[in-house]
């Protein structure tokens, strides 16, 4: 059993002793203290009132009247979306006037886990330094619940699929009818989840009639890996290669991360999906862009193709959409196929995604393929470096800086070093004794010497 509590959240697995995992006793200390540090927002603007939406996870249901019932015993009254994306669920705390908002879902991990990721009154995820109270408060358990009289009342509210469609139907850049016209063949891969409740409903209102749903059933039950990457996605790959769909769509269990199937069957590449959509907003809306350290150099250099500037920001949603608010940003987001686009709302939405991508291959008539292919071209090298528990990693990473420092070298999520054509980043995990090593230049060969070159001198390092 596995219970890890951070500035990201409460995740852990189901079952167990009460402190090993996601008890029902583990989520109600979390949810209370997340409560108690609400009651901080109230007033005219917003009201004395959370909003809960879940993915299909298996033990959602279980969760979900846990969390329901300890929000009501703080005094707080609770909208029950039910099954919902995240975006979905960030967009109606905004849209309730709700103090925050709490979305049960562990996102691309296992279905024997579970999560609470906590929301603030404008639908985004906690900066760090109030989850980090949330954390505090729910090991020390300062916290005062409601009496008889002033429990919170308890709301179903299932209309939000259709009004965060509405909102994508109404965005400048979405043509709807563009899209109709094309006539678009798309296969999509829900991974048993809420995407197969609320993609399917986007697309018919976006006007494409030929859809073929693989893994649509919302049993949470996940018919493979629920992570997007390549090696789970054999089944939608397969069958894109017979060549009857113009693309294919993956999204993870709560449908804030998309990945791209081309129509031969080839992955468009995760680190494109927010390339794309950027090279589409940047021709029409011209303005800085954000992305996190370890995403893709594709983004920067469309960026600076339109004449605008991109900014990198520490690993994390919460830092990317705060540097975008800072720097104005028209489009940003993560290279995992996160895409941030604060004209529908902060947060990634892989729905907004979609609806971009296809009023974009819509109006120029590319294959999906051919728009692949116009991008920059990169390759992106995933490594680790396992260390004793006793390491002193901080103290690694500034000789690496040290040694690197006539290059350009960035330091404010573990260190990243820009050479003229690649790039290497080494960040320190949050809940182990290892170095991540990320690296990425033009060819994958390329990327993989350089995160090994550095790993070496590391492992070196670590010897002396």
């Amino acid at each position: 059993m596995t219970l890890i509590k951070s500035i990201s959240g409460f995740r852990g697995t189901i079952g167990g002793a009460p402190s090993d995992g996601l008890s029902p006793i583990e989520i109600a200390k979390s949810v209370s203290a997340y409560a108690s540090l609400r009651e901080k927002v109230i007033n005219r603007a917003y009201r004395r009132k959370i909003v809960v939406g879940r993915d299909a996870r298996i033990s959602g249901e279980m969760v979900t009247l846990v969390v329901c019932g300890t929000l009501m015993g703080m005094g707080f009254d609770v909208v029950n979306i039910g099954h919902a994306s995240t975006p979905t669920t960030e967009l109606a705390v905004t849209m309730e006037h709700a103090v925050g908002g709490i979305i049960i879902t562990a996102s691309h991990n296992p279905r024997q886990w579970n999560a609470l990721k906590f929301l603030n009154e404008h639908g985004e995820f906690l900066p760090p330094e109030e989850a980090s109270e949330v954390v505090r408060i729910a090991h020390s358990g300062e916290v005062e619940f409601a009496d008889v009289d002033h429990l919170g009342a308890y709301i179903k509210n299932f209309s939000y699929d259709q009004r965060h469609i509405e909102k994508i139907k109404e965005l400048e850049l979405v043509d709807v009818e563009a899209i109709r016209r094309a006539q678009f063949r798309v296969c999509i891969d829900c991974v048993n989840s809420v995407g197969g409740i609320i993609l399917p409903k986007l697309l018919g209102q976006l006007g494409v009639t030929n859809i073929t749903i693989l893994n649509g059933e919302p049993t949470g039950d996940f018919a493979h890996n629920p992570e997007p990457l390549k090696q789970h996605l054999s089944e939608i790959r397969n069958l894109m290669r017979r060549g009857r769909h113009d693309i294919g769509f993956v999204v993870d269990p709560d449908v804030d991360r998309l990945a791209l199937i081309c129509e031969d069957g080839t992955m468009f590449g995760e680190e494109n999906t927010l390339v794309a959509v950027a090279d589409y907003v940047l021709q029409h809306t011209p303005g800085n862009t954000v992305s996190n350290l370890s995403s893709t150099r594709g983004l920067r250099d469309v960026t600076e193709r339109y004449g605008c500037t991109y900014t990198p920001a520490a690993v994390g949603e919460v830092n990317v959409v705060t540097k975008m608010k800072e720097t104005g940003a028209v489009v940003g987001g993560e290279g995992n196929g996160g895409v941030i686009y604060p004209a529908a709302h902060s947060g990634r939405d892989a729905l907004v995604g979609i609806a971009l991508l296809l009023t974009y291959l819509a109006k120029t008539g590319q294959r999906t393929t051919e728009l692949r292919d116009s991008l920059p071209t990169y390759y992106i090298a995933k490594n680790r470096i396992d260390l004793e528990p006793t390491t002193d990693i901080f103290k690694i990473l500034q000789k690496v800086k040290e040694l690197y420092k006539d290059e350009k070298v960035t330091d404010i999520d573990g260190v990243k070093i820009d050479f003229a054509d690649k790039w290497v980043h080494l960040r320190k995990s949050n809940t182990e004794p290892i170095i991540r090593v990320y690296s990425e230049a033009h060819t994958m060969e390329e990327a993989d010497a350089l995160g090994k070159q550095i790993m070496d001198i590391v492992y070196q390092m670590t010897q002396k």
